[in-house]
C-alpha cells in the first residue's frame, strides 16, 4: 500500500477531524483564535489523527469517537508545538514564522494552554476513563521530555540511551498512545491493546530518528526551518553522538564550540555535517530507525490481513521515506 492509498482509507475522516478542528477553534477568544487558525492552517500530515483513525478501524470502531479523538490528538500535538517553539526561542515552524515570533512568548504560552484544556474537555465528553488515562500518561510523558532535554541542553556526554529515552518522551509516547486509543475505541482485548500500543511506539522512534537525520541532510525548505537548527539549541541527537563515540577527529572540538557559542560563529554548518557524514552515523542513525520500523511491522503482522492492518503495515514505510 503507498502513502497516497494510506492516507486515502482514511481521507474523509481526516476531513471530518479538520471540521472538528476549526469548530472547536470558532470557541476560542482572540487572540488565540487567530493563532490556532493560523498553525491549523500551516500544514502538517495529519499523521496522529490518522494513527488513530486507522487503529480504531483495525479493532472496529469507524465513527464520531474516532474523530473526536483524532482531533484530540491533533491539538494536544500543536500546544506541544507551541510550547517548544516557546523553550527553543524558534522563529520558524513548517516554514512560517513560529506563533511566538508572530504574537510573543506570553500569549504563545497561553494559546498552547488552552489547547491542551480543549483536548481534554473534548476527551471527557466521552465518558471513558481509560481514554483519559491514556491521554494524562502521555501528556506527563511529553511535559517531562521537555524538562529532561532542558536540563541536558548543552551537554556532549549524553548516551544512546538517555537520547532515545528523550525521543520517546518527545515523540513516540504520542504515537503510542494514538494507536493505544483506537483500540481502546474498538474494545479489543488485551493483546491486541498492548501490540497496537507497542507498534505506535516503535513507529514513533523511528519517526523522530528520521526527524533526527533530517536536520542534518534536508534543504531548509524541505525541512521548514534551519537545519543543524536542534544543535544551535544546544541540543546533542543521535548522530552527534554517533559520531563523537567513533571518534571522528575534531568532533568533540567542533561540537563544543557550537555549544558553547549558542550558533555557528567559528565552526560552519557544512564542517558539522561533514563529520557526522564521515563518521558513518548517518548511516547508523538510519539502520536504527529501520529496526524500530520492522519492530513496529510485527507488532501487528499476525493481525494485518485487513484493509486497515495493511495500512498501518504501510505506516512505517512512508514514516522512513519521509522528506520533512
Amino acid at each position: 500500500m503507498t502513502a497516497r492509498e494510506l492516507f486515502e482509507l482514511v481521507r474523509d475522516d481526516l476531513r471530518r477531524v479538520e471540521e472538528q478542528l476549526f469548530a472547536e477553534n470558532r470557541s476560542a477568544i482572540e487572540p488565540v483564535a487567530e493563532i490556532i487558525a493560523y498553525l491549523l492552517g500551516g500544514g502538517g500530515k495529519r499523521l496522529r489523527p490518522a494513527l488513530v483513525l486507522l487503529s480504531a478501524g483495525f479493532c472496529g470502531a469507524r465513527g464520531p469517537s474516532a474523530i473526536r479523538l483524532g482531533a484530540v490528538v491533533e491539538l494536544i500535538h500543536t500546544a506541544t508545538l507551541i510550547h517548544d517553539d516557546v523553550i527553543d526561542g524558534a522563529d520558524l515552524r513548517r516554514g512560517r514564522p513560529s506563533a511566538n515570533h508572530r504574537w510573543g512568548n506570553h500569549i504563545s504560552v497561553l494559546a498552547g494552554d488552552w489547547l491542551y484544556m480543549q483536548a481534554f474537555r473534548i476527551a471527557l465528553a466521552e465518558r471513558n476513563f481509560r481514554i483519559l488515562d491514556i491521554l494524562i500518561e502521555l501528556t506527563q510523558n511529553m511535559v517531562e521530555g521537555e524538562l529532561l532535554q532542558w536540563s541536558k541542553l548543552g551537554r556532549m556526554d549524553l548516551t544512546e540511551a538517555e537520547a532515545l529515552d528523550l525521543n520517546y518522551r518527545k515523540t513516540a509516547c504520542l504515537f503510542s498512545g494514538c494507536t493505544r486509543l483506537g483500540a481502546v475505541l474498538g474494545r479489543a482485548d488485551a493483546t491486541v491493546e498492548q501490540a497496537l500500543a507497542d507498534y505506535g511506539r516503535y513507529a514513533g522512534m523511528a519517526f523522530q530518528l528520521v526527524d533526527d537525520l533530517l536536520d542534518f541532510t534536508a534543504q531548509p525548505e524541505q525541512l521548514g526551518k534551519p537545519v543543524l537548527s536542534d544543535l544551535k539549541e544546544g541540543k546533542v541527537t543521535l548522530p552527534l553522538i554517533y559520531a563523537m563515540q567513533d571518534g571522528v577527529p575534531h568532533a568533540q572540538p567542533l561540537v563544543a564550540a557550537v555549544l558553547a557559542e549558542k550558533g555557528f560563529h567559528s565552526v560552519r554548518p557544512e564542517q558539522i555535517t561533514a563529520l557526522v557524514r564521515e563518521s558513518g552515523a548517518l548511516d547508523r542513525t538510519r539502520r536504527l530507525a529501520e529496526d524500530f520500523a520492522a519492530r513496529a511491522k510485527a507488532c501487528i503482522a499476525a493481525w494485518a490481513g485487513s484493509e486497515y492492518g495493511r495500512a498501518l503495515l504501510a505506516v512505517p514505510d512512508f514514516i522512513l521515506e519521509r522528506e520533512s
